[in-house]
Parts: structure tokens; C-alpha cells; sequence
């Protein structure tokens, strides 16, 4: 295979992990979004408990009959299932962050490592040009030295 298409594989082949890092990237954010949604979800249905406890424990102070303590504990219990649900759903988007930062790593590590061997290809192919080049100019040299030593060489010139 010739230096130039090598060179141009490895281009391709770099494009291509690009772009699967850039896919890599933005399914690692939209999951970190999902995540700080749940997040944020959770700590208003905690908040909207918080606040719940205290309406009711004011109103239970001033009057409360069973059938209101009644609905007070079954609506408090059915709200603890949701935040106990949205804790579960917060836990589960924080490993899928997880599992896309480790799937976005293992992507920039292909990016970095095909650009590595793409530079050390053009590294390889700039200095056997410098090598021929060199090794050219050592052959003029060579014959311009053996052709000003030789004095039948001057009289056919």
C-alpha cells in the first residue's frame, strides 16, 4: 500500500472515530441531563413533603378528624412511593452517566490514538523524503567529487 492512501485510510479512520466520539459526547450529555432532571424532580417531591407535613401538622393542631388524618396518611404514603420511585429513577440515570462517561472515554482514547498513529505515518513518510533526498544530494556530490578528480571526465563534459 502506497504511503499516500495509508494516509489517507488512517484520515477516514480518524473522521470516523470523531465522529463516534461526537455521538460518544452527546448521548454522555443527554443522559447527564436525564440524570440532573431526576435530580431536581426528586428534591421538589421532597420539598413538596417537607411543606405537605408542615400544612398538616398546623391544620392537626387547630382541628383534624379521623377521616382527614385518614387522607393526610394515605396521601403521605402514596407521595414517600413517588419520591422512594424518583430516588430509584435518579440512581438509574446516575449509571447510565456513568456507563456513557466511560463509553465517551473509551471513544476520545480511539480519536487520540489513531491521530498518534496518523502523526507517526506522516513523521515515517517525512523523513524517508528527507532520506532519498539526502541520499540523492550524497550521489551528486559523489559524482561531481569523482568527476572534478578524473581529468577525462572534465574533456567529455
Amino acid at each position: 500500500m502506497s504511503s499516500s492512501s495509508n494516509l489517507q485510510v488512517l484520515s477516514i479512520l480518524l473522521e470516523r472515530a470523531e465522529a463516534e466520539r461526537d455521538e460518544g459526547l452527546r448521548q454522555f450529555q443527554e443522559a447527564q441531563a436525564r440524570a440532573d432532571k431526576a435530580r431536581a424532580q426528586h428534591g421538589d417531591l421532597a420539598q413538596y413533603r417537607s411543606d405537605y407535613q408542615l400544612r398538616w401538622s398546623q391544620q392537626f393542631a387547630r382541628q383534624g378528624t379521623m377521616d382527614i388524618v385518614a387522607c393526610y396518611q394515605s396521601f403521605g404514603g402514596r407521595l414517600n412511593e413517588a419520591i422512594t420511585s424518583q430516588s430509584n429513577l435518579a440512581e438509574f440515570a446516575d449509571q447510565r452517566v456513568a456507563t456513557a462517561r466511560e463509553r465517551l472515554q473509551g471513544l476520545e482514547m480511539r480519536v487520540a490514538s489513531v491521530r498518534k498513529l496518523l502523526e507517526r505515518r506522516r513523521l515515517e513518510i517525512s523523513r524517508s523524503a528527507q532520506r532519498q533526498e539526502q541520499k540523492a544530494t550524497d550521489e551528486q556530490a559523489s559524482r561531481s567529487a569523482y568527476a572534478g578528480g578524473n581529468p577525462f571526465m572534465r574533456l567529455s563534459a
